[in-house]
């Protein structure tokens, strides 16, 4: 394998370039590769001599010219004799080197890293027995975007279920009363929202990556809501008011909250765009979902609000709401087939003229169901009880997760699942995790290293550790010459240069260290580096980041300067600072808004109730989340972000009716408030949820993140809505005992009482009239 990796050629004009053309070169010229090379062609040169006297030790072991080199990344699932001599090994890893110093040698580097995965498949068909998974530096880039590519047909049949049930949920059996290009024009103006925002990404550059996927979600959460409250304010609105005066009214009963929860949003978003945020995919992340918010609202009081009024003239003129054809008179239609006239039921003004408590609408199931029976049952007295112990039940259980709550920093979370990145990473967890990357520790100053207590502080801060140390290793070449390791100055830095690093064994060393002549010619070593190994366990990334933690905090107290790391430092040290700044800034945002609009809302206890509810929905979808095997990363950070906003939008219109409720007790606005705003919400969350389903199978670790978080945000906040907050405002504040109020005595009640005797006096009528 290792012979066909490097005879890969790739070809361009006038040259083809090797493995050799573009690796990475040691200081006498030859291409770097793994020391597992050099053991494997020893052992099997060892073999074609028919010796048996050569052995592999583990982590370290020696080659031929004496060298100590270290294996624990190279070997792994390793059984050992006694002496850590090597019995078998259950995986290799090879690593090749490229060097990328111009854009030609960049570009020719990706056409032999693409060739190289080729080779390595091929390679695999005619060995079978061997697996193996190949990886280079664009495998994650191209993983990442793969879930875009397997989530389309998903997406798709997501759509056509969401267009279905918003369909239908703005239908009803009174087909002019019944609205079902609303839904569908509703569902549009999101579409063109999200579409807008793409194209404004596209027009200035933006790049685009597979986190955009929850970008419809959003969208669909804020926009199908504010849609289906104006529908839900066009059915309280009198019918025989103009459609002007409908419209007005609708947009005076619903615009104003959908405005607040639109400014929560760009609020929110905006600062998780802003550069506060560290991550670069979740800083375009809050700036597309910024821009889609803001056309949604603009083509929600447009293009929605000049469909709801077109739909409104279709209703007064008595049209069938889906074919804009008039409705004939029931006296008519008796005439026509059954079918004809199941098609065009209605119900006529002057049908209901008799009952002035008539609604017409009340035929909705949805606004049937609640005002019928849903209202009534969840604030009975013996139902309260229950809903209080499954309250505590979910505070238990997301405290629960919520301790358990871990950082996510392994990349497999955010690619598509049968990908190389997924198999590669795989593999290493479970062939490799007995040892920790190779930290380099770097000594950047000039220290007494031929001073014996300076010496024991060095060897005491790497105690404990795997080591490949140019220091240890000079210390025992000094002692196997029977030679003090307390030297003067002088004498130990001669023998360092002229005697250990001229030794073959020892050469590779004198990239390890720095020199330096003085002004004397007295010759000084500035710098120097060691290689360190720590032993692991499973939890490696957990381990590896408490170990970066430990050395950093001892770099700055101890007597010797010095830095330490690694490649994948770079990713867990700005991860971990980074991964909650979008949140935390968000949620700063947030409560600082809602603090400020407290002075400016009729009630500052809705503020309260508002940012106590976020509190308890934001804390049971962290603690569910955990449970539910979902880590804190990029992904699951802005679906947090965004359950802040999709908590509010569903849950303020509720808690201002509630609250803003004068004269009548508790139970009856908590009624009045699920009648008012509880369709809306339960439209919404349904076609969201449909439109969530399909999500779950996408075979992508990015979207079943995706789908857990926005699930769980649903169905807490649903379950806050339609359960928590019903109950808890029966019995608690604000109060709603009417105050009595002092009688001006320029206010006097004239009261007029007449008295109504019928002809046969058998009753007594009292009419009362008060002025």
């Amino acid at each position: 394998l290792h012979s066909a990796v490097t005879r890969i050629q790739v070809q361009r004009p006038g040259f083809n370039y090797t493995f050799a053309h573009i690796c990475i070169l040691n200081n006498d010229k030859t291409c770097i590769v793994d020391d597992i090379v050099h053991v494997l062609e020893e052992l099997k040169a060892a073999r074609s001599s028919n010796r048996t006297n050569f052995a592999i030790t583990y982590p370290i072991t020696h080659l031929k010219d004496g060298r100590e080199v270290y294996n624990g990344h190279q070997l792994g699932g390793v059984t050992v004799h006694s002496k850590d001599r090597v019995k078998s090994a259950e995986a290799i890893q090879l690593t090749y080197y490229l060097q990328a110093i111009n854009s030609l040698n960049d570009m020719v580097a990706e056409k032999w890293e693409s060739i190289f995965c080729d080779t390595v498949e091929l390679f695999q068909k005619s060995n079978r027995k061997v697996k193996m998974y190949p990886f280079t530096s664009s495998s994650l880039k191209e993983d990442f975007q793969k879930t875009s590519r397997v989530s389309e047909r998903y997406l798709i049949t997501s759509l056509v279920l969401v267009v279905t049930l918003a369909i239908l949920c703005c239908s009803m059996q009174d087909c002019v009363r019944s609205k079902p290009w609303l839904g569908l024009l509703g569902l549009l103006t999101v579409t063109l929202a999200t579409l807008t925002a793409a194209g404004i990404i596209n027009l200035t550059g933006g790049k685009y990556n597979s986190t955009f996927l929850g970008i419809p979600f959003v969208m669909l959460g804020h926009g199908l809501y504010g849609t289906f409250e104006m529908l839900s304010s066009w059915r309280k609105t009198r019918e025989d008011q103009h459609v002007k005066e409908r419209t007005a009214a609708v947009f005076a009963d619903s615009m104003l909250s959908f405005s607040l929860t639109t400014a929560m949003y760009l609020v929110t978003f905006g600062i998780g765009a802003s550069p506060f945020t560290n991550i670069e995919a979740a800083r375009i992340f809050c700036c597309n979902s910024c821009i889609a918010i803001f056309f949604n609202y603009l083509y929600v009081l447009s293009f929605y609000g000049s469909s709801l009024v077109f739909t409104g003239y279709i209703e007064n003129n008595y049209q069938h709401s889906i074919f804009c054809r008039k409705v004939p008179k029931p006296e008519v239609l008796q005439e026509k087939p059954a079918w004809y006239r199941f098609l065009l039921t209605a119900k006529f003004s002057e049908d209901t003229a008799d009952s002035e408590e008539t609604n017409t609408y009340e035929s909705h199931l949805l606004v049937w169901f609640l005002k019928r029976y849903y209202c009534d049952w969840i604030t009975n007295t013996y139902v309260k009880p229950f809903v209080v112990l499954f309250y505590l039940v979910y505070i238990s259980f997301a405290l629960m997760g919520y301790l358990q709550v871990s950082e996510g920093s392994d990349l497999s979370n955010i690619v598509a699942t049968a990908t190389r990145t997924i198999e590669y990473t795989t593999a290493q967890q479970k062939y490799f995790s007995n040892y920790s990357p190779v930290i380099g520790f770097y000594i950047y100053e000039s220290i007494e290293y031929w001073n014996t207590s300076v010496q024991e502080d060095v060897l005491e801060y790497t105690k404990g550790f795997v080591r490949i140390s140019w220091f240890e290793s000079y210390l025992n070449y000094l002692r196997k010459l029977n030679i003090s390791t307390g030297l003067p100055k002088k004498n130990f830095t001669d023998m360092l240069r002229n005697s250990f690093l001229k030794t073959p064994q020892f050469a590779h060393f004198s990239e390890d260290i720095i020199f330096s002549k003085k002004y004397n010619n007295e010759v000084d070593v500035v710098a120097s580096r060691m290689f360190l190994v720590a032993k692991t366990m499973e939890t490696k990334r957990e381990e590896l980041y408490d170990l970066l933690e430990t050395l950093r905090k001892l770099s700055l107290t101890s007597k010797v300067k010095f830095i330490v790391f690694n490649p994948s430092f770079v990713y867990m040290d700005r991860y971990a600072s980074s991964v909650g700044a979008p949140l935390q800034n968000s949620c700063i945002s947030a409560l600082f808004l809602l603090f400020f609009s407290a002075f400016l809302v009729a009630d500052s206890l809705i503020n309260v109730w508002l940012t106590l509810t976020v509190a308890s929905v934001e804390f049971g979808v962290i603690g569910f989340m955990t449970l539910w095997k979902v880590e804190l990363d990029c992904i699951s950070v802005l679906c947090l972000i965004y359950g802040i906003n999709y908590t509010i939008d569903n849950c303020a219109p509720l808690l201002s009716t509630f609250v803003l409720g004068k004269e009548f007790t508790r139970t009856k606005w908590v009624k009045n408030a699920l009648e008012i705003h509880g369709v809306a919400i339960l439209q919404s969350y349904l076609c969201y949820i449909v439109g969530l389903i399909p999500l779950a199978a996408v075979p992508s670790n990015l979207t079943r993140t995706l789908f857990r978080c926005l699930f769980l945000i649903a169905l807490v906040t649903f379950f806050h809505c339609f359960a928590i907050l019903p109950v808890i405002l029966t019995f608690l504040p604000p109060s709603k005992k009417k105050r009595k109020e002092k009688k001006n005595p320029e206010n006097r009640e004239e009261i007029e009482c007449v008295e109504m005797v019928d002809m046969d006096s058998t009753r007594v009528v009292d009419q009362i009239t008060t002025v």
